[in-house]
């Protein structure tokens, strides 16, 4: 389908009729008889303008290049092209439209750059950044170029349709830091083995202060003279369940991001961790209903597995259920099994439904409830108020912390281990709870 340009003035040309304007005023004001000048101005200008456009050539190409995949809150590129004849562009600019998950408010502006050799295009790129899983489509491109002088411009228009599939981010994953950590053989939980407070005796070590006295090995400390502790290998298999809220609490963005996509990088980078240490894996979610629950992975080389499941967990404007949610996945699980509940709140009422079903579940299982510090609640406490709104405000942000702490508090006394961290922390201290929990053997 060829592209048919329409021809627009620049703004330079808007900026010059403006300038004229005044000009022709002051002529038919001074001498009435020359009044024939003020449009013969005009008429030079709209020549001029249409001259410009008619020699910015035309497009005889342009292309948008966009990568096949992604990650949510990672860094992409998307690249522009045009090529042009029977003329020569001083300024080539791209438009663009998209979906919000991957250009802030659906639009974006490329600058394309003159070719360095004949014969190559224009060429453009846009960094941009992804803030939502899922699949990002580029919808319609505008291009617009201008005339030598600067005063006319053509532009085109044409829909693209290209496509971006946004996965969860593991760039934790594949830090340098998180690979040195599974080749330590200091943490043998990772490289062979953990040793520590498990079910299997193993072997013995030097008693050290602050070990269980319990674990102590009296004969064999009597006949070594010194304090011998017993070292237990922690279970292996261990049945894993990330459970993750995608109501409308976790849909809300952190630092430009949903809280539901900072808890699923949290879970994967943990569940790789596990996956390694021998344990079994699977992924829950839930809104008004249960949505996904995956058959648990027992090996590292099927992590991708986990990955694309947890890319197909949605974004729900609705409060979740937690009585049918739990209580399915309960109904779901066999054997004791450490569940990770991912969950945010806003009210006391759907607060007090979630203490209730995750009451039920610590009957049967162990449970690790991870939730993100709201820093804006903090930062408004905290502030010094400058007048009554500020007070007020600040007494609300206190408030709210208040019935929050009350919350965690009650999950606590329930037996809940509870982890609540800003969201760029929330990963170490999942990991930091589950080797703790993996050496006391509590799972199993």
């Amino acid at each position: 389908m060829p592209l048919r340009p329409a021809l627009i003035p620049t703004a330079r040309a808007a900026w010059l009729v403006a300038g004229a304007a005044p000009v022709a005023l002051l002529i038919a004001a001074l001498a009435p008889g020359a009044w024939v000048i003020a449009p013969g101005i005009g008429l030079v200008l709209v020549l001029l303008v249409l001259l410009d456009a008619l020699l910015a050539g035309q497009v005889e190409d342009v292309a948008l290049s966009l990568p096949a995949d992604s990650e949510v809150g990672g860094d992409s590129w998307l690249t522009v092209g045009a090529r042009f004849r029977q003329g020569s562009p001083h300024q080539v600019e791209a438009a663009l439209a998209s979906d919000d998950r991957l250009l802030s408010g659906g639009r974006g502006t490329v600058a394309l750059t003159a070719p360095e050799q004949a014969g190559d295009g224009w060429r453009g790129t846009l960094h941009f950044s992804p803030n939502r899983r899922g699949t990002g489509a580029v919808e319609r491109l505008w291009l617009r170029w201008t005339g030598p002088l600067g005063l006319g411009a053509r532009q085109v228009s044409r829909g693209v349709a290209a496509q971006m599939r946004i996965w969860p981010n593991l760039a934790p994953v594949r830090s340098p830091a998180m690979q040195a950590f599974l080749k330590d053989a200091q943490v043998g939980l990772i490289a062979r083995r953990m040793r520590g407070e498990g079910t299997v005796f193993e072997a013995l070590a030097e008693y050290e202060p602050g070990m269980d006295r319990r674990r102590i090995d009296w004969k064999s400390s009597a006949r070594h003279a010194q304090l011998y502790a017993k070292e237990f290998e922690a279970e292996r298999n261990n049945q894993i369940v990330f459970a993750f809220d995608c109501g409308q609490a976790m849909c809300e963005p952190v630092d430009g991001l949903a809280r539901i996509d900072r808890a699923v990088t949290a879970a994967l980078t943990t569940a790789y961790v596990a996956l390694k240490a021998g344990d079994r894996i699977a992924l829950f979610g839930f809104a008004a209903r249960p949505e996904v629950f995956t058959p648990f992975v027992t090996d590292a080389r099927d992590f991708a597995r986990l990955q694309s499941a947890a890319a197909a967990l949605d974004y729900h404007a609705q409060e979740p259920n937690f009585t049918l949610a739990l209580a399915t996945l309960a109904g779901r699980l066999k054997r004791r099994s450490l569940v990770v509940v991912f969950s945010d709140f806003t009210d006391p009422t759907s607060a007090q439904l979630m203490i209730e079903s995750i009451g039920r579940l610590t009957a049967k299982h162990l449970v690790l409830f991870v939730t993100m510090a709201d820093a804006e609640l903090d930062g408004i406490a905290a502030q010094r108020p400058g007048d009554m709104q500020d007070l007020a405000m600040a007494a609300t942000a206190d408030a709210l912390l208040r019935q929050r702490a009350l919350v965690l508090s009650r999950l606590r006394a329930l037996g809940v281990d509870v982890i609540e961290a800003p969201h760029d922390r929330i990963g170490t201290r999942l990991i930091d709870a589950y080797l703790a929990i993996k050496r006391k053997g509590a799972i199993g």
